[in-house]
C-alpha cells in the first residue's frame, strides 16, 4: 500500500511539472487544407509555442512556391468543430510584425507576450472578455482543442493561400512519464 501511494505521489508531481512546460505546435500548410480549397502549389512549416507560465507565443515558420505575394499571416481561433472550418483573426492584424511582405518565398520568426494587448487582434480581445489574458486563454484552449490554425494570405488569395491547423508535438518528458506510470502498474500487479 505505502508503494502505491509513493508512485500516486511521484507521478502527481511529474504531471505538475508536464503541464507547466511550453506545449508546442507543428503546422504544416498547404493549399488543400484553406477552407474553400486553394489551387496553390504553396507550402510552410511552423512550430508555433504557447508558454502559458512566461506568457510568450513563438512563431518559427518558412513557406515557398506560393502564387503571388505575401499579404498577411496570423493565427486564426477558434474554429466550431476541430481541425475543419473557418475563424477570425486571434494576433496580430493585419500581420505579424516583422512578417516578410510581397513574397513567395521566406522564413520569419518572432516571440510575442501574450500580456500585452499588441500581441492581439482588438476585436478578439474583446470576443474573448476584453483582456490580453482572456484571449491568451482562448488560445492556449483553442489549440489544445485543434480548433486554431495559422494561414498565409496573398493577392492571389486574399482569404488565404496555405493554412495549417496547430498539431501539438508529443515531447520527450510526456513519453517518459507514460512508460513511467506503465512501469509502476506492472510493478504493483507483480507484487500481488
Amino acid at each position: 500500500m505505502k508503494t502505491r501511494a509513493l508512485i500516486l505521489f511521484a507521478s502527481l508531481l511529474m504531471a505538475g511539472s508536464i503541464f507547466a512546460a511550453p506545449i508546442t505546435y507543428s503546422v504544416i500548410m498547404n493549399g488543400p487544407s484553406e477552407s474553400p480549397p486553394e489551387a496553390s502549389a504553396g507550402t510552410g512549416f511552423a512550430l508555433v509555442t504557447l508558454d502559458a507560465v512566461a506568457n510568450t507565443l513563438s512563431i518559427t515558420e518558412t513557406f515557398a512556391n506560393l502564387n503571388a505575394g505575401t499579404t498577411a499571416n496570423h493565427i486564426h481561433c477558434c474554429t466550431p468543430s476541430p481541425f475543419t472550418g473557418v475563424a477570425g483573426v486571434a494576433t496580430q492584424v493585419p500581420s505579424f510584425i516583422g512578417f516578410p511582405l510581397g513574397v513567395t518565398s521566406g522564413s520569419f520568426s518572432t516571440t510575442l507576450d501574450m500580456t500585452q494587448a499588441a500581441t492581439w487582434n482588438p476585436a478578439f480581445i474583446t470576443a474573448s472578455g476584453g483582456t490580453p489574458a482572456g484571449a491568451e486563454a482562448v488560445l492556449v484552449a483553442g489549440a489544445a482543442a485543434g480548433t486554431a490554425y495559422l494561414n498565409i494570405h496573398t493577392t492571389f488569395a486574399p482569404n488565404g493561400e496555405i493554412r495549417g491547423f496547430l498539431v501539438p508535438v508529443p515531447e520527450p518528458g510526456t513519453l517518459a512519464f507514460a512508460v513511467a506510470g506503465l512501469a509502476g502498474v506492472v510493478l504493483i500487479r507483480r507484487r500481488r
